[in-house]
């Protein structure tokens, strides 16, 4: 049973939502421009915010349900945080599309809301403010994201919240790469910029 559910969280993870609507409301595959990622902020300079805001909350929930049924329905909260960090993992390498996916911020932070209320609110605040000085969301992600794996496991009390959401930003920045090279080089795009094509 848990690991037909560990399935089904991947697959869920891997349902290419920005790559999906993309398609069907502009005829493009989204990863062939900008960044090359399926989720909301490459979408959202390609297509604006009517696309993307769609996509970020499906994009989100590929996270909290997995989340919310393992601990809910199997009562079972180790699995819990191991299906969000395989639905993180479906998102970020979804097998309909060749594994050519997002970059598993908004899976995670789906994730993160259900596990930690408060620590989420907290993180989501750092991000808003870093986004709101420095304008770059891969900056602001990536450092809430690294906030709330000790942040958690302060509130919560407990060493497993603290090392799966570790694993998770480690998967997360392994996406970032390229964003990372791009802001050390002062070429990494800024919210709000627009994409040609």
């Amino acid at each position: 049973m848990k690991i037909i559910f560990l399935i089904l969280s991947y697959l869920l993870g891997a349902v290419p939502t920005g790559y999906l609507l993309v398609k069907m409301t502009a005829r493009k595959d989204i990863r062939e421009v900008g960044s090359g990622s399926t989720g909301a902020t490459n979408v959202l300079r390609y297509r604006g915010w009517k696309t993307a805001i769609p996509v970020l909350l499906f994009d989100f929930l590929k996270g909290f349900i997995p989340a919310l049924l393992a601990s809910q329905w199997l009562g079972d909260q180790r699995l819990a945080w191991l299906a969000l960090v395989v639905a993180v993992t479906g998102h970020c390498f979804p097998v309909f599309i060749k594994f050519k996916g997002g970059k598993g911020v908004a899976t995670s932070l789906g994730g993160f809301l259900y596990f930690s209320p408060l620590a989420f609110i907290i993180i989501l605040i750092i991000i808003v403010m870093m986004i709101a000085i420095f304008r770059y969301v891969s900056l602001a992600t990536l450092t809430g994201l690294l906030v709330y794996s000790p942040l958690t496991a302060i509130l919560e009390k407990s060493y497993l919240p603290a090392v799966a959401a570790f694993l998770i930003f480690l998967l997360v920045l392994s996406r970032h790469h390229e964003n990372i090279r791009r802001l050390l080089s002062g070429a990494e795009r800024k919210i709000g910029e627009k994409l040609n094509g």
